[in-house]
């Protein structure tokens, strides 16, 4: 019983550091023997996730146990990547997607989506992945104007991303351009319902329309009228709820009356109110709408 209880205590060491993953050479390595692994497998107390990679004693996975028995099967120096770095940030917003993997020799392995090449690389989770920027230009292609803005205003909430270490990842790959449009303020993307609903009721109220989503500074501000020196922060929950966001908040509303623009915060109540957009009315021209 003893050496079966050393085994087992070498194999939980390892599992517990890396979400219950454990490879073929780490056992090994820990003195586990070949013999040992395959009895192990025999038994369901290890379970084959790919060639080599084995959950420890669990039938219902993590996802980060998924991604990261997926980096381990695609070797040395491979990261997660694309969507489902993505999806591990929380810089997109759906269901976990497949494993997708980044890899300096190209592998192919079963249930994975891998490609070979070179990417700017962190610790996220336990696991490797991507970095925040580098994960943005590896989505530019995938996903919508809209679904890129969002993925970069979290990127910027989340993790202080900024457009200029976005930039600087360089290079040439597809869909650079919308990912340039998107960090240079030069298309109208609106993050969220209430943002629309905002821009819908200054349609109402025959208020011209704002910039949206667009730097002014350092930052990026949720609409701006620059003849009018005005600028307008939308606080839906959802993007504004974190002790980091908070702190952006304040910088922004800094900067506006730094470069000499009125501010105005409004919150969901605020855009259902009709007084909200006659003081919007005075804000912007007291000839509007006469």
């Amino acid at each position: 019983m003893r050496p079966q209880c050393s085994t087992a205590r070498r194999i939980a060491q390892l599992a517990t550091r890396a979400h219950g993953v454990v490879t073929r050479e780490e056992l090994l390595r820990a003195g586990v023997t070949p013999a040992e692994v395959k009895h192990l497998l025999t038994i369901g107390a290890l379970l084959r996730e790919h060639r080599g990679v084995y959950r420890v004693g669990h039938r219902a996975p993590s996802v980060e146990a998924r991604y990261l028995a997926a980096v381990r099967a695609c070797g040395e120096g491979a990261v997660l990547s694309g969507r489902a770095a993505a999806h591990l940030f929380g810089i997109v917003r759906a269901p976990a997607p497949p494993p997708e993997v980044t890899a300096r020799t190209y592998r192919r392995v079963r249930g994975v989506r891998t490609r070979r090449a070179e990417r700017t690389a962190t610790l996220w989770r336990g696991i490797p992945v991507t970095t925040v920027p580098q994960t943005l230009v590896d989505l530019a292609a995938d996903l919508s104007l809209d679904d890129l803005a969002r993925a970069c205003h979290e990127a910027g909430v989340r993790y202080g991303t900024t457009p200029a270490q976005v930039k600087a990842i360089g290079g040439r790959y597809p869909g650079a351009a919308n990912l340039r449009a998107v960090l240079d303020g030069d298309v109208r993307v609106t993050l969220s319902k209430l943002e629309k609903r905002f821009l819908e009721r200054l349609e109402q109220a025959g208020l011209p329309l704002p910039v949206t989503n667009r730097p002014a500074g350092t930052k990026r501000v949720d609409c701006r009228w620059p003849e009018h020196r005005l600028t307008v922060e939308i606080d839906g929950y959802r993007f504004h709820n974190s002790r980091y966001a908070w702190e952006q908040d304040r910088e922004r509303e800094r900067e506006a009356h730094r470069r000499g623009d009125a501010f105005r915060r409004y919150t969901y109540d605020d855009v259902a109110e009709d007084r909200t957009f006659a003081e919007l009315r005075t804000l912007i021209s007291p000839s509007v709408g006469r």
